[in-house]
């Protein structure tokens, strides 16, 4: 049985938690961002499960089913922004969805 260690699991969790971040902070495509930022969500599931299971207490395994919930919710109301943008816009990249920047008051 291979036995993997609180570290492993830890150190699981700050890669994927960066590999979303990275994800959120460089792409333009709107569907990446929704991903990277549930990849995100899951990193921070993989932490507080992982703390819990550490600790030997349910506390964490009840928060990450809230966070669950959260992006649940989440995913419904961004996939139909994302359908309703798209149906203006018939594009996916950021940048076209800048309509709402402030412009410079000079």
């Amino acid at each position: 049985m291979i036995v993997v260690s609180f570290m492993s699991y830890i150190l699981l969790a700050i890669l994927l938690f960066s590999i979303g971040l990275i994800g959120v902070v460089s792409r333009k495509n709107i569907f990446v961002i929704y991903m990277s930022i549930e990849l995100m969500l899951n990193a921070i599931n993989l932490i507080l499960v992982t703390l819990s299971r550490h600790f030997a207490t349910m506390d964490g395994q009840i928060i990450s089913m809230m966070v669950m919930a959260i992006a649940a919710a989440e995913a419904t109301v961004f996939l139909s922004l994302i359908v309703s943008l798209f149906r203006v816009k018939r594009s996916i990249n950021i940048d076209d969805y800048n309509s709402l920047k402030q412009k410079d008051t000079l």
